[in-house]
């Protein structure tokens, strides 16, 4: 039985949603501005890594902060809908150059054990959620603004996934892709294919009209990349959750699926600093930081 949302959308409320894409690992990052006020929050940014050469690049990250500036926008929160496992976040870079709140589902202290051990993080990284500013559990309340935002708790493709509804905007991270891209893998450590499927049931029991925006799009058969859908679309069209696909089907779709897939070129780099909020970790003894390359575990 699908646990049904406790909260009534605000469709009174419906704000501006301007997309960033970053190309080379097809995410979205959005800047998402309350129509009554200067208020923004920040969904999603990326830090990008050149893995071969051991680079960070923050252009990505410096192009939100110009608009915000040159929108004279506040920036009240950074939310991050899940552990991303195929790109860095620029969370605490963006959070330095203009204030805010980190957020993000509560079960990252699940996640932080399982790759704590994975990568073997010694005392000094704490499992406790404390290098964010805020731990969401399903149902929470908070403001962007004069705009009421709530959560929905969305495991299956990692345990701490959620979907933050702003307004008359819904932002589902991974759960979700565009119609045509169906839905998130559940085969990461925590994932679970039965369980995202009735994740993705509580978000399809919001109303028709609710705007939803994606974390990625690999545009399928060569089409442009897009990024917002509805409720009503997905409901209709999603080809891996559309009406009429049942528990079972999807499980056995999804399990099926996920056998013939890769992990992403970017998993290993992107848990051990996004399980940090976007910090790296501790420099050596030498002053450089290196990240861990642990063979055979995943």
């Amino acid at each position: 039985m699908v646990n049904p949302v406790s909260f009534t959308v605000d469709f009174s409320h419906r704000p501006e949603v301007v997309a960033f894409f970053d190309e080379p690992t097809n995410t979205f990052s959005y800047v998402v501005r309350d129509p009554a006020s200067n208020a923004c929050a920040v969904v999603d940014s990326v830090m990008d890594i050149d893995y071969a050469a051991g680079r960070l690049n923050l252009a990505g990250a410096d192009e939100i902060i110009d608009y915000i500036r040159q929108q004279a926008l506040e920036l009240q929160w950074i939310i991050e809908t899940h552990v991303h496992a195929d790109h860095l976040s620029a969370a605490p870079y963006i959070q330095e150059q203009l204030g805010g709140k980190i957020g993000i589902g509560a079960n990252i202290t699940v996640v932080q054990e399982t790759f704590g051990k994975i990568f073997n993080a010694g005392t000094e990284f704490a499992r406790d959620g404390s290098q964010f500013d805020r731990l969401f559990n399903d149902g929470d309340e908070y403001r962007i603004g004069n705009m009421v935002c709530h959560t929905i708790h969305t495991p299956g493709h990692t345990p701490a996934c959620m979907v933050h509804v702003m307004g008359d905007a819904a932002f589902v991270g991974d759960t979700l892709f565009m119609p045509d891209g169906g839905t998130a893998r559940a085969d990461f450590p925590g994932g679970d294919a039965r369980t995202l499927y009735q994740s993705i049931q509580r978000v399809l029991s919001l109303p028709d009209e609710v705007r939803l925006f994606m974390c990625h799009d690999y545009m399928p058969d060569g089409r442009e990349v897009e990024f917002e859908t509805t409720v009503g679309a997905q409901r209709k069209s999603n080809i891996h959750v559309h009406a009429g696909i049942s528990e079972e089907q999807f499980v056995q779709m999804r399990e099926t699926r996920d056998a013939t897939l890769d992990m992403p070129r970017l998993i290993l780099p992107s848990l051990q600093v996004n399980m940090r909020a976007g910090h790296l970790p501790p420099e050596d003894s030498n002053g450089v930081v290196y990240l861990k390359l642990p063979l055979n575990v995943l």
